[in-house]
């Protein structure tokens, strides 16, 4: 059933709706979206340790390698292919189900969550907390896994850690996507997203997690419904202690992202020495990923382009035309010249309707 039914669940006459919904309507309403991923995925966890090269900031006679238990989401035959997601700052693994579900019968597709994140562990220090460290965890769980080589997707933050990690480790990446991120994202952007995350925000009723995360989503393009709910439910977790729900990461980790967030990403060192071949995804309405970028990156062989209509950052990769793009791309079948993707049919909102745009 999709979201445009909303309306026609069964018994839906008896709900509350705006504000007056409970937590026990909403946790109802976000049932249906879980069905299709029933017994299609197994979670799992490594235990990722924190290198004492990555603990500059700390004092000096409490430098130590530390633990933390790192979960991940795995899809698919653990033979096949290997194609690991990685979301951006404040997502969580289970952001890629919708995409993870399609390409789990060509690949065997792992869904990270970052340190901080989501089922993952929480490093020790608001310091910890760098691109280097997604690098290093990256790295160690691509060791987890015994795996030698990959291919990527990576989101916003996901992005950027991958085109670093290629750097660092030259030959692991076979194929690599980058959704709405490239080697340079302006300062000013960086700040207001730095702004908009760095609050601890609490829902105490789910109109107030619509209103947020409803806005938060209005850059991912024409989502469904059931998508918005399916990702409220993941990105926020219950808290007995405050009485609503938040967000499921560790505070610090946003706060040292708004920390760094003084300068512009500048990644061009990277780029140009990236080998392997990239997909550009680009959200038309973004201002994350600039077109003057895309058309800098796309003057590099062996990049392709994906533009996709009323879009910014980031497209969500969840509707039957990008998956199938993607899908097309990674096997080697995609078209070499930028191309614009279709958009699927908008679907009424029942829930989501009074979002206003976010930074």
């Amino acid at each position: 059933m999709s979201s445009a039914d909303l309306a026609s669940i069964p018994g839906a006459s008896l709900f509350s709706w705006g504000d007056a919904m409970t937590w026990e309507e909403y946790e109802l309403l976000v049932q249906r979206t879980l069905m299709p991923f029933d017994g299609r995925f197994e979670l799992r966890s490594f235990a990722y340790r924190h290198p004492v090269r990555l603990q500059e900031h700390w004092p000096a006679h409490q430098r130590k390698e530390t633990s933390v238990q790192l979960a991940y989401i795995q899809w698919g035959d653990p033979d096949a292919p290997l194609l690991i997601c990685l979301g951006g700052i404040a997502n969580t693994a289970r952001r890629w189900d919708y995409l993870a579900l399609d390409l789990s019968a060509d690949f065997n597709v792992i869904c990270f969550d970052w340190p901080g994140r989501g089922m993952s562990g929480w490093l020790a220090k608001e310091g910890d907390y760098t691109l280097e460290a997604n690098v290093e965890a990256l790295a160690q769980l691509l060791d987890h896994l015994d795996r030698p080589t990959a291919s990527i997707i990576g989101s916003s933050l996901g992005g950027s850690t991958a085109m670093a990690f290629a750097t660092a480790h030259p030959g692991r990446v076979e194929k690599l996507v980058l959704n709405d991120i490239g080697p340079y994202m302006p300062a000013e952007r960086r700040q207001r997203r730095a702004q908009a995350v760095a609050h601890h925000y609490i829902f105490k009723r789910p109109s107030d997690l619509f209103r947020r995360l409803g806005a938060s989503a209005k850059n991912d393009g024409p989502v469904t419904e059931d998508e918005l709910l399916h990702n409220t439910y993941f990105q926020t977790q219950w808290s007995a202690e405050h009485g609503g729900r938040v967000y499921r990461h560790d505070p610090r980790a946003l706060q040292a992202y708004a920390a760094s967030a003084t300068d512009s990403i500048d990644q061009w060192d990277d780029w140009r020495k990236l080998d392997m071949p990239v997909l550009v995804i680009h959200g038309l309405m973004s201002d994350a990923l600039l077109l003057e970028t895309v058309q800098q990156m796309l003057e590099k062989p062996g990049v392709a382009a994906m533009h996709v209509p009323e879009t910014g950052h980031t497209p969500a990769l969840s509707d039957a035309y990008q998956i199938h793009f993607v899908r097309s791309w990674l096997a080697g079948h995609g078209p070499e010249a930028p191309f614009t993707c279709l958009l699927p049919p908008a679907t009424p909102r029942h829930l989501f309707t009074s979002a206003k745009p976010a930074a």
